[in-house]
């Protein structure tokens, strides 16, 4: 009898910054809000730090979608959002000369007690990616 081949759902990764987006996330825990097992937070000083070939390296390295949750406008060091906006905006300029599909990298702004909002982001992320999933295997 031949084996059917399952395939596993596309991981997600949240970058979360460890003065608003990061204690939101650990909020979502003490409700003991559900969301997918295949989501990965990782707490971080701040997402400017991180240079735009990161980004880049982590769709290699098998990860569907990433997920930037930050302070917004509201962030402690001093235009880091607008630099971090930036570096977003070219690499998804980057992910489209590349044939990439620029969707799968998303900004937000998540507060300490964003519950909802912080459940919104990763369960739009993962229906986005399902939906690209499917439109893949049958296109």
């Amino acid at each position: 009898m031949g084996e059917t081949q399952r395939s596993e759902p596309p991981k997600v990764l949240v970058l979360a910054t460890e003065t608003c987006a990061y204690p939101g996330a650990d909020y979502v825990g003490q409700t003991h809000a559900e969301y997918p097992a295949n989501t990965y937070i990782l707490r971080i000083p701040a997402p400017a730090l991180l240079p735009r070939d990161f980004y880049l390296r982590t769709f290699e390295k098998g990860i569907g979608g990433v997920i930037v949750m930050s302070c917004g406008h509201e962030c402690p060091y001093e235009g880091a959002y607008d630099r971090l906006a930036a570096r977003i905006s070219g690499t998804h300029q980057e992910m489209k000369d590349r044939g990439m599909d620029p969707k799968r990298l998303r900004l937000c702004a998540i507060c300490t007690v964003c519950s909802r909002a912080f459940l919104k982001e990763v369960g739009m992320m993962h229906e986005y990616l399902g939906e690209s999933k499917e439109e893949a295997a049958t296109g």
